[in-house]
């Protein structure tokens, strides 16, 4: 456990660096751009190009992301800009199924790249801002996705990595630009809640500037209103936030909302917003969203794989389940246990699928079938701890 916590601050403290490699100076009065530091992210051909590719990533028009981050990296071939744009497309395909890690070492080597180009740059000019800033960056990245993988060791690495950089930048950003003080809000409130749900933590962070809960939401909040560049990103740990930590489903509900009219073909974000109604007990307007969610899966949507499929279809059959429409549940389950059937290292939602199959048999009174489930359950790697619930339904059936 320790080692996680730690591995978490790490990361946390990369993040500082990760305000977006679009996140210069832009604001048109003279005082704030005289306080900007030299960076080619002023240059409005990397703002106009920048800002229309991600519009178009965080709606999975990938391949016209993709060729605008190339006329950039054109533009700019020694620069890391390139190859790091050019890795947040890897990013996003990697978000949409976190079980397949088959993209992994392709965006490490884009993020290793990045850092080599950082260090070029650093060779001529110690203090060059692009070089710290996307340096910090790519280890934060790394570190983000190490700790998904559960590389607690790689994941301290690069998040150690990252704080040198990190705190370089932020001595040189302008204090009051929007986008500047996301990493800062991000700091803030996730090391806050680090040593208030794991005091423990205070052995690894004493050395560090402590965190802030409510400060962390304000500038946070500041970047989702203020900020050009990562409003999104403000406006996703926002909703995170809210939906782990805080538990205010109505301000989460707020804040997805306004992720998917920003990104409306953004899958991931549509699922979000059907677990949000889920875990608020709002099981009709769950229900509602992940059967578009299907919809556009069945459709080939762009984004839309096997993965977003099957977290609508496991949501949808615990919607079934608990209206007690258990051939419906039952059907979606089985599509589901039919999806999972694949080669991955973390398929959490084929052991969830079959949990939940014996819950509905349990339901219907078929206690034999409900056991034989249960029992498969059992002889599964458990990635999310579903064990003990397999026991206590075995003990004791399963009511609705």
């Amino acid at each position: 456990m320790y080692s996680r916590v730690l591995a978490s601050v790490m990361v946390l403290l990369g993040t500082v660096a990760l305000h977006h490699p679009l996140s210069a100076q832009t604001s048109s009065e003279p005082a704030a751009a005289d306080r900007a530091p030299s960076t080619v992210l002023n240059d409005p051909f990397v703002r106009s190009k920048g800002k229309k590719g991600l519009n178009l990533l965080y709606n999975m028009r990938t391949e016209k992301a993709r060729a605008l981050f190339q006329q950039i990296d054109a533009r700019y071939p020694e620069h890391p800009i390139g190859p790091f744009l050019q890795g947040l497309n890897l990013w996003w395909t990697i978000m949409l199924d976190l079980a397949d890690t088959s993209h992994d070492e392709a965006f490490f080597e884009k993020m290793d790249e990045v850092i080599a180009r950082c260090d070029a740059l650093l060779d001529d000019n110690p203090e060059n801002f692009d070089a710290l800033l996307f340096k910090g960056a790519a280890h934060g990245f790394k570190a983000r996705l190490a700790s998904n993988r559960s590389n607690w060791w790689k994941s301290l690495q690069n998040g150690r990595k990252a704080i040198g950089p990190a705190r370089e930048v932020a001595e040189e950003a302008p204090p009051g630009n929007g986008d500047y003080v996301f990493g800062k809000g991000l700091y803030d409130y996730y090391t806050a809640i680090l040593e208030e749900e794991y005091p423990a933590v205070k052995t690894f962070t004493w050395m560090i500037p402590d965190g802030n809960r409510e400060r962390g939401l304000e500038l946070l909040r500041k970047t989702a209103e203020q900020g050009r560049y990562v409003k999104t990103e403000a406006i996703y740990y926002l909703t995170q936030i809210n939906y782990l930590y805080e538990e205010d489903y109505h301000t989460t509900r707020k804040y997805v909302q306004k992720l998917r009219k920003r990104h409306p073909k953004n899958p991931y974000f549509h699922n979000f917003e059907g677990r949000v109604y889920a875990r608020w007990g709002r099981w009709d307007r769950a229900q509602s969203v992940f059967a578009k969610v299907v919809e556009r899966c069945e459709a080939d949507a762009p984004g839309y794989g096997v993965h977003m499929e099957e977290i609508a279809r496991f949501y949808l059959g615990r919607t079934y389940l608990y209206d007690e429409q258990y051939d419906q549940a039952l059907a979606q389950l089985n599509r589901l246990d039919a999806l999972t059937d694949r080669d991955v290292e973390d398929n959490r939602y084929r052991i969830l699928g079959r949990l939940y199959v014996g819950m509905v048999f349990d339901a219907r009174g078929n206690r034999e079938m409900a056991k034989a489930h249960y029992r498969a359950v059992l002889q599964m790697d458990d990635p999310v701890g579903v064990h003990d619930r397999a026991e206590q339904y075995l003990e004791e059936p399963y009511s609705n």
